[in-house]
C-alpha cells in the first residue's frame, strides 16, 4: 500500500510539475530533464510513469478535466445561478491553477496530447445544457434565446482566459462580476433579476434591477 500511495504521489508531483512548466514556458520548450527535476524525482522514475513528453501532457489535460468536471458539479441553486458561480470558479482556477491553465491550453493542440478530451467543448456543453434548463423553467426573459445566452457566457469566459495570459487582471472576479451585472437584466428581466447574485458570492447583494428613467417635466 505504502508502494502505491508513493507512486500516485511521484505521478501527481510530475503532472503539477509538468503544468507549471507547460503554462510558463509552453509545451515546445519545457523538458522532460526540467519537468522530473522540478518535482524532485528521477528521469528514471519520470520515464515509468510517462514515456514521452505528449502522454504527460495527456496527463495534464486529464488533471485539468477532473477540476472541470468539480467545477461544473451540480449545486443547490436556480440554473442560472449554477452558471454564475461556476464561470467564477473557472476563472479563478485559471487564474491560480496551473493545471488548468495548461490543460485548457494543451486541449486546443491535440496533435501534441492525442488526447479526445476537449476541455473547452466540455465546459460550452455544459453550459449550453444550464441555459436550456433555466428556459425549461420559465427563468429566461420571453424575447430572449436560450442559444444566445449560451454562446454569451462561452465567448466571455474564452475571453477572460485569453486576456487572462496578458493581464492577470481578466482573471479577478470584479470583471466577470461586472459582465453579470450587465446581462442578467436582459436575460431574465427586471422582475427576476434580484434573484441572482451577480459576484458569485453568497453573501453579496443580489442583482439590483436598473431604476426607471424619469419623464422630464418641461
Amino acid at each position: 500500500m505504502a508502494k502505491q500511495e508513493r507512486a500516485i504521489r511521484t505521478r501527481n508531483a510530475l503532472v503539477e510539475s509538468a503544468a507549471a512548466l507547460f503554462d510558463r514556458d509552453g509545451f515546445e520548450v519545457a523538458s522532460l530533464a526540467t519537468i522530473s527535476a522540478r518535482a524532485g524525482v528521477s528521469s528514471g522514475a519520470l520515464h515509468f510513469h510517462f514515456p514521452s513528453k505528449a502522454a504527460l501532457a495527456e496527463a495534464v489535460v486529464a488533471a485539468a478535466g477532473d477540476r472541470l468536471v468539480r467545477i461544473t458539479r451540480e449545486r443547490e441553486a436556480l440554473p442560472l445561478q449554477s452558471l454564475i458561480d461556476a464561470s467564477h470558479e473557472l476563472v479563478q482556477g485559471l487564474r491560480s491553477d496551473p493545471v488548468l491553465r495548461a490543460g485548457f491550453a494543451l486541449s486546443a493542440c491535440p496533435e501534441r496530447t492525442r488526447t479526445a478530451r476537449d476541455l473547452r467543448r466540455m465546459w460550452r456543453e455544459w453550459v449550453e445544457s444550464v441555459v436550456l434548463r433555466a428556459e425549461r423553467a420559465g427563468l429566461l426573459a420571453p424575447d430572449v434565446s436560450a442559444p444566445d445566452v449560451a454562446a454569451a457566457v462561452v465567448a466571455v469566459a474564452a475571453g477572460h482566459e485569453a486576456l487572462g495570459h496578458q493581464d492577470p487582471r481578466w482573471l479577478e472576479r470584479a470583471p466577470l462580476t461586472r459582465f453579470w451585472a450587465f446581462l442578467l437584466p436582459r436575460v431574465v428581466g427586471a422582475a427576476r433579476v434580484g434573484l441572482f447574485v451577480a459576484s458569485g458570492d453568497p453573501e453579496a447583494e443580489p442583482v439590483r434591477p436598473a431604476a426607471e428613467p424619469r419623464e422630464t417635466v418641461e
